[in-house]
């Protein structure tokens, strides 16, 4: 299995707070990676980093055939990068596609409106492919008899889910997901699960942020548990959540998964 994902020795500070200090890990095509971690360890602040949403200091990421070392990107005093920075960041964003905790859906456009539009306007697809495209993409997360509906007509889980479906659409080589249940009521939880198992088990390219323990154990190929900016434990789901080694990665597992 080749490596769809290689990140090497990431930092990243906001002011003097470090919180991605000198990562490195790789993601294998086809797998599923998830990071596991306390609430300000930095998790977001990495997978925002793997598609330039989040310049780090230093350490570069490469994600398919785009390759970004930060320590070159440099704005100007107006915030700017150069043409070839900026084209350089453009290239590593392309090869992902983010679903956001928030679902950041277009509040005046409909569920499919909302899927076409990725396509239509950044890849130039023609309006009827996307549609077709988007059509069977929210009839796959289950909302074929929504697509006509606003985001204010939908629960969370359904908003949550067609923003899994405009990123499918963009058909990207990485998919990353920021705490994806996170804005849910405990109830819709599992069909946005559901949707990203089924996922999985198709073979999509997959970063997880998350704190669903019990779902990382049954999807993910690899474990990333973070702290302070840290890989304190990283390895299979058996190793980090079943069996881990680590004293901080052990008292986190114990304070989510223990019963009140």
């Amino acid at each position: 299995m080749s490596e769809l994902v290689q990140v090497s020795n990431l930092r990243k500070s906001f002011g003097d707070n470090r919180v991605i200090d000198d990562i490195s890990f790789t993601v294998p095509s086809g797998s599923v990676t998830v990071i596991l971690g306390p609430s300000g360890s930095g998790k977001t602040t990495l997978l925002r980093s793997l598609n330039g949403l989040e310049l780090p200091e230093s350490g570069t990421v490469e994600v398919a055939d785009a390759s970004v070392d930060f320590s070159q990107v440099r704005p100007n005093k107006r915030g700017r990068l150069p043409k070839t920075q900026q084209a350089s960041l453009n290239r590593l964003g392309a090869q992902s596609a983010m679903v956001f905790q928030s679902y950041n859906l277009f509040p005046n456009r409909t569920a499919l409106e909302n899927v076409t539009e990725g396509p239509v306007v950044v890849q130039g697809v023609s309006q009827e492919a996307a549609r077709a495209k988007a059509l069977d993409l929210l009839a796959k997360v289950g909302l074929a008899d929504h697509v006509d509906k606003y985001p204010y007509q939908l629960s969370g889980g359904q908003q949550q889910r067609v923003g899994i479906a405009r990123a499918l659409a963009l058909e990207p080589k990485l998919v990353l997901f920021d705490e994806p249940t996170s804005a849910l009521d405990p109830e819709l939880v599992g069909d946005v699960l559901r949707v990203i198992r089924d996922l999985a088990e198709e073979g999509w390219s997959m970063v997880i942020v998350t704190h669903e323990v019990k779902f990382a154990a049954q999807v993910a190929d690899q474990v990333l548990f973070i702290d302070q900016g840290l890989i304190v434990e990283q390895g299979s789901p058996a190793q980090v959540i079943s069996n881990p080694s680590n004293p901080r990665t052990q008292d986190f597992l114990r304070r989510i998964l223990e019963p009140i």
